[in-house]
């Protein structure tokens, strides 16, 4: 599904990816973890076509497709979501008109005809009880007056609407307690598929207890310096990074 080779990218001056390389096929999860700065977010970022960052080398297949060539509004219309690690406001927009737009749009990329009313609130409805959202957020604006929790189960339930094949999960046990936790990543588990495949970034063991992953990957100074399995990260939930360190020494 999605084939990294050789990535490097920057922001400004300062280069942040020094090389990745990185294969993710088809069902499978694959955790990233890294200390603060190792370039996890950057990543994401420029999977998505983030255009603060820059990509000075390398390239990113997904499905067949140069992922490079695409604007952000084609990476998600062919099926790329991102979960950010912190979801931002948008004021005088309501969640349901913000996702019968987004939803209608997808639709429209893959050649289907728009939602009618009726099945687009059907949907919603469906898609809410998968992490537990009032019904009344969805005449708020986006994410306007969310707890953190709900503004991280608000982005499971955009993710369960949109129907990505690919998503990226940046951090989104920060600042969860354990119950809002648990429904993020149970509603997560309830949209796995064996077509749908997911990087999901975390700093800790915790997340991948709910959500267990094929592989992880260590990142530290913009390179993947070690790869395992789920065993790696409760390996390094309980003696943190610096024997990874120890060893590239």
């Amino acid at each position: 599904m999605l084939q990294i080779k050789n990535l490097h990218a920057k922001v400004g001056d300062k280069e942040i990816l020094k090389g990745i390389n990185l294969t993710i096929n088809d069902g499978e999860i694959h955790a990233v973890m890294g200390t603060n700065g190792a370039g996890k977010s950057t990543l994401s970022n420029v999977i998505v076509g983030n255009p603060n960052y820059e990509v000075t080398e390398g390239s990113i297949l997904f499905n067949g497709q140069d992922l490079l060539q695409m604007s952000p509004e084609e990476r998600a219309q062919a099926g790329v979501f991102l979960s950010f690690q912190a979801p931002v406001e948008i004021p005088g927009v309501s969640m349901t008109n913000f996702m019968r737009a987004a939803v209608n749009a997808r639709r429209q990329a893959l050649g289907k005809e728009p939602l009618k009313s009726t099945d687009f609130l059907k949907l919603m409805r469906e898609k809410r009880k998968l992490v537990e959202i009032d019904q009344k957020l969805m005449n708020r604006s986006v994410n306007e007056g969310f707890s953190g929790g709900e503004r991280k189960r608000n982005e499971i339930f955009q993710m369960a609407m949109l129907d990505p094949t690919f998503c990226i999960l940046d951090e989104t046990d920060s600042g969860l307690d354990v119950d809002a936790l648990r429904i993020v990543a149970d509603g997560f588990n309830k949209l796995r598929t064996a077509e749908t495949s997911a990087i999901v970034i975390t700093h800790y063991q915790r997340l991948l207890d709910y959500i267990r992953p094929d592989f992880v990957h260590v990142l530290i100074d913009g390179r993947i310096v070690k790869e395992g399995t789920a065993d790696l990260a409760r390996q390094i939930e309980e003696t943190g990074f610096d024997w990874i360190k120890e060893e590239l020494v």
